[in-house]
């Protein structure tokens, strides 16, 4: 079952207790969902999870495709005339050290290691460098789709769609759709702290911390190669 962007804006009008959406027009509530979803994915990219063939660039620098935030895993070779091996992670200090001319060795359809920076989320390279016939699947975290605004002046009725997110980040959503909403109102007595109960809610149900962010970045504890990533 899927989760409509309707549901999630009525249940949120109900406890705003606008149903008139006077104070808080529904386009502006679903703009506030659509923060939602990326601030979501901003913390937990293994909420988008998109597992995806991607066709290599010749050459050792690769990128995930336009739809991705982040990097999470390079798998293997797939490409039809590849031999299917499992791709392994490796230090790229390694590289640098052993083989420094790496980048411009010949290219192969067949890529044995890759090598990952955080700090760089979209982009990885490989070794030995690809051919433009390579192949790779990747498993990486996708930008949510944005619901599209209702025309102002509409009700919740207005809205169409669904939820980019699984269906168990209904509720998250909704918590992060009545921060906002209360934030705008926080001059009122008790709003501030609807808002801070409503963001401390969403926060603790994504288990938000440094760590949490970090635990999908292609660095496997079982990877001899590992480069610990420190969080703060």
């Amino acid at each position: 079952m899927t989760i409509s962007a309707q549901s999630i804006v009525r249940r949120v009008i109900e406890t705003l207790q606008d149903n008139t959406s006077i104070r808080w027009p529904v386009a502006e509530l679903v703009r506030y969902l659509n923060d939602g979803q990326r601030e979501v994915v901003l913390y937990r990219p293994d909420s988008m999870v998109t597992n995806a063939a991607v066709t290599c660039v010749a050459g050792s620098r690769q990128s995930i495709p336009a739809n991705g935030s982040k990097l999470i895993d390079v798998l293997r070779n797939s490409a039809a005339t590849s031999a299917k091996r499992a791709i392994r992670q490796t230090n790229r200090e390694i590289l640098d050290a052993q083989v420094p001319g790496w980048h411009q060795i010949t290219g192969s359809v067949d890529v044995l290691h890759y090598t990952y920076d955080p700090r760089d989320p979209k982009v990885f390279y490989v070794y030995p460098p690809a051919t433009a016939q390579a192949q790779v699947d990747v498993v990486y975290a996708s930008y949510p789709t944005d619901v599209v605004e209702p025309a102002d002046g509409t009700t919740y009725t207005s809205v169409t769609g669904n939820i980019s997110l699984p269906d168990i980040y209904g509720n998250v959503l909704q918590d992060y759709i009545l921060y906002r909403a209360y934030m705008k109102d926080s001059e009122y007595a008790g709003n501030a702290q609807r808002a801070q109960a409503h963001y401390a809610a969403f926060a603790n149900a994504l288990g938000i911390e440094m760590k949490a962010t970090v635990a999908v970045a292609p660095n496997p504890i079982g990877n001899p190669n590992r480069q610990p990533i420190q969080a703060g």
